[in-house]
């Protein structure tokens, strides 16, 4: 069988979600199906390392789709193309998008529906292009493969797609997030924050992940405990900078937030396994992946109440109203001051990591390739 799949969102150190989803779910599937031959479609030159084995065959179809205008040309004219001159039997899209205009049978991957309930945080021209689009491609798919039950509903309630056609595949975390030694955490604290304990986000800065009401309920957290916390926003800004200014101007203790930027993994897996609780109080997510990588780093977590969050948290974390400052705060109070609440938290979150796993995701996801194909 060829199968063709759109890697596009396969950067080298540039990896977000949905590249992550797709590098995990993929170097899996073709180092266990050799059987088949894959094709991986580039917009741009690739790195070799996302070839994950010999059965791979790498393609750059121009142009660069970074663009909606540049999107209907790649997926529509370019793909169909290059899927015709394949011979594919299937094209695999991991990042929201297919073509409408491709003949062979076609899956796409609908992490969530964000755009459809929060338009205003994107860009508007990406959002009046998700928002016209979207319904077409859960149309024109043959199969769906989203992240979570939560989406699947959203998916099946916005588009009135068939539940038979929508198939859940988790997201999971990556073996290197780890419980780490007290000596580790102490080291891990020495270089961030001069020794003193910290809570963590971990998110790009964008609007959806409510780092606005975070920022106020650590001021008032800090506020109400008078204890020298400190708090690390980790992740690529993508919000504008004077809504983010506006409240750390507003704030007591702006000067104990630490902005870390972008952390590559190794650096990312020792920040996270160090901190004191993960605070993940975003107003909407498909998933949720920092809640999983926190469960498995030994990390108490503290995470909303809506979406798709208490479903993937379960009983494992402290569940608080987003839009709450005074919830968040609370939450941040009760784990610093409750030794007993977090190594509960913390058993519980390690036995809930179990439930994910990306072995078992690239067998869902194989799964949905078959039952596609031989429909």
């Amino acid at each position: 069988m060829k199968i063709a799949v759109n890697t596009r969102l396969l950067l080298r150190g540039k990896l977000d979600g949905i590249g992550w989803f797709t590098h995990e779910i993929l170097s899996r599937i073709v180092r266990d199906h050799p059987e088949h031959e894959f094709h991986f479609l580039f917009d741009r030159p690739y790195d070799a390392s996302f070839l994950f084995a010999p059965n791979v065959h790498a393609h750059v179809v121009s142009p660069q789709a970074r663009h909606p205008l540049l999107f209907r040309i790649w997926y529509n004219w370019m793909i169909p193309r290059k899927l015709k001159q394949l011979g594919a039997d299937i094209f695999v899209s991991p990042d929201m998008i297919v073509s409408l205009r491709a003949k062979c049978k076609q899956i796409v991957v609908l992490h969530d529906l964000n755009f459809e309930h929060y338009p205003q945080d994107l860009p508007a021209h990406i959002a009046r292009y998700l928002s016209s689009q979207t319904p077409l491609f859960a149309q024109k798919a043959d199969s769906i493969i989203t992240v979570s039950q939560f989406s699947k509903s959203d998916i099946v309630k916005q588009y009135g797609v068939q539940p038979s056609k929508i198939h859940v595949v988790y997201n999971a975390a990556q073996p290197s997030y780890r419980v780490l030694s007290e000596e580790e955490r102490k080291e891990v604290r020495d270089e961030w924050t001069q020794g003193v304990p910290y809570f963590i986000f971990i998110s790009s800065i964008h609007p959806r992940k409510n780092l606005q009401r975070l920022l106020l309920a650590y001021d008032q957290f800090r506020r109400e405990s008078g204890q020298e916390v400190k708090l690390l926003a980790v992740g690529r800004r993508f919000w504008k900078n004077e809504i983010l200014d506006s409240t750390l101007r507003q704030m007591k203790f702006a000067d104990d937030v630490i902005f870390t930027g972008h952390l590559e993994q190794a650096a990312l897996c020792r920040v996270l396994g160090g901190a004191l609780s993960l605070v993940y109080v975003s107003y909407f997510e498909g998933f949720g992946v920092p809640i999983v990588e926190a469960f498995q780093s030994g990390v108490p977590v503290i995470t909303s109440n809506v979406t798709s969050m208490p479903e993937v948290a379960d009983d494992a974390a402290l569940l608080v109203n987003p839009l709450n400052v005074n919830e968040i705060a609370q939450a941040m109070l009760n784990i610093f001051q409750d030794p007993e609440l977090r190594a509960g938290l913390i058993e519980k979150g390690l036995s809930r990591a179990t439930q994910f796993s990306w072995e078992q995701s690239a067998k869902d996801f194989w799964n949905v390739i078959e039952h596609t194909t031989k429909a």
